[in-house]
């Protein structure tokens, strides 16, 4: 245990980074570790570092911590990678909303699905090819745990581009969801068994059931909707009460991934979707930037407050043997029959001292899937835009986007994608520089 290497790649998120390191080093096994942070941008990564020997010191852990501009050196000798890049950073995030609503196109949070989840894809494959061939050179055994969105693209491109490597993404939505249902409800989250599965930001629970008697728990949850109205206005519910089964990411997200809320005025208003919001989100996180740097630099107190992200968890348990379930991204590979073997999945995982093992679930609802697939088309033509070098398929993952095809005739999606090419530049890979028009 003793010497156990974590890696943050992209430290300079440092909000992130500051609950991630709560977590680690709220495990007496890892509060010797090492701990290399790696950033490209010099203030944000002396930043990270500088919170990072905070928390350790609020945590009474005695860690290593080193801080590196250069990837590889950060790599040498890691156990684990925590990825956790934004490529373009706040500047390419407003173009991915701004360059789409000029042309009458709606998003919420734009960074799994959509053009703004494409085009956030095809400018992060670059680094992650990158990424991947350093550590396949300097630490090829160490468990890449990838935070970055769109997470399902993401890591379908890490497994195409370089098999060898061992990588899962890790998302917090599941558990989140299921801490909200059980609010809802009433029933505390420790008394709660449950079991989801589908695609990142849009699996869905399939068995929400209480832990003492497998009582099922999903007509509490109707009960508390008949009770409260307003809880009609959210997207999720809504998708509960046509579908039957509860999605797991919020209804910013959800409304995103289907054609029948964000191009419809009424529906923009009857479930009070706000348009854009991840810019306020954006906002906010550079601001938690800047108060941690003052902070800092003033030698003022941070706050040390855990996430319960399932990164810190896997360490544990793999250093440790303790055994655990996590939500984890991997490849299906007979996982979910009802996905195509190509797609990335969002499934329980077992962890110890053997790694993460993705468990294989008997079947998702005939309707869940069928959103699913839909989900699962825009991530393989993204992905296979990248791994081609075919500027075509950037314009067919757009087409075959659901909110996208409902907002907007085929011309001027192809007009989009030129204009988000010329917007992104040399953040994209050469071969996907080129404009199409119509």
């Amino acid at each position: 245990m003793t010497g156990t290497k974590i890696v943050f790649v992209g430290a300079g998120s440092v909000v992130f980074t500051q609950g991630l390191l709560a977590d680690l080093f709220a495990f007496p096994e890892l509060r010797d570790a090492r701990i290399a942070l790696h950033d490209i941008h010099p203030e944000r990564l002396a930043t990270a570092e500088g919170a990072a020997r905070h928390i350790a010191a609020e945590r009474g852990a005695s860690p290593v911590v080193t801080a590196h501009l250069d990837r590889r050196e950060a790599l040498e000798g890691a156990d684990f990678v925590v990825n956790m890049i934004q490529v373009g950073m706040a500047e390419a995030t407003r173009t991915d909303f701004d360059v789409p609503a000029r042309h009458g196109l709606r998003q919420t949070i734009g960074d799994t699905l959509g053009v703004g989840g494409i085009f956030r894809a095809l400018r992060t494959f670059p680094v992650l090819r990158a990424l991947a061939a350093d550590m396949a050179e300097v630490c090829p055994d160490a468990l890449l745990l990838n935070y970055t969105n769109p997470m399902a693209m993401n890591v379908m491109y890490l497994h195409r581009i370089a098999p060898r490597l061992r990588a899962v993404g890790l998302c917090h939505s599941v558990y989140w969801t299921m801490q909200d249902l059980s609010r809802l409800v009433g029933v505390a989250y420790e008394d709660v068994s449950y079991l989801a599965a589908g695609v990142n930001h849009q699996a869905w629970v399939l068995r929400f059931e209480h832990r003492a008697d497998g009582r099922d728990l999903y007509p509490l949850l109707d009960e508390a909707i008949t009770r409260d109205p307003q809880l009609l206005r959210r997207v999720r519910v809504d998708m509960y009460r046509r579908l039957g089964h509860y999605p797991t990411e919020t209804s910013e997200h959800s409304a995103e991934y289907v054609p029948w809320y964000l191009h419809h005025d009424s529906e923009v208003a009857r479930l009070r979707l706000p348009v854009g919001a991840y810019l306020d989100i954006t906002d906010e996180n550079t601001a938690s930037y800047e108060q941690t740097r003052a902070a800092l630099a003033a030698g003022r107190p941070l706050p040390v407050e855990g996430t319960m992200e399932y990164a810190p968890q896997i360490v544990h348990s793999v250093v440790t043997g303790t055994p655990r379930t996590v939500y984890g991204n991997v490849p299906n590979r007979g996982l979910i029959d009802e996905l195509p073997s190509s797609a990335v999945v969002e499934v329980p995982c077992l962890v110890d001292a053997q790694g993460v093992q993705p468990t294989r679930v008997d079947a998702l609802p005939p309707q869940c899937a069928a959103l699913n697939r839909s989900y699962v088309n825009v991530n393989e033509l993204t992905v296979r835009a990248a791994t081609d070098g075919d500027p075509r398929h950037v314009r067919h993952a757009a087409m075959a986007d659901p909110a996208t095809a409902a907002a907007l005739p085929v011309e001027r999606i192809w007009d989009l994608c030129d204009d988000l090419v010329r917007a992104h530049g040399d953040l994209l890979q050469p071969e996907l520089r080129a404009l199409l028009g119509n």
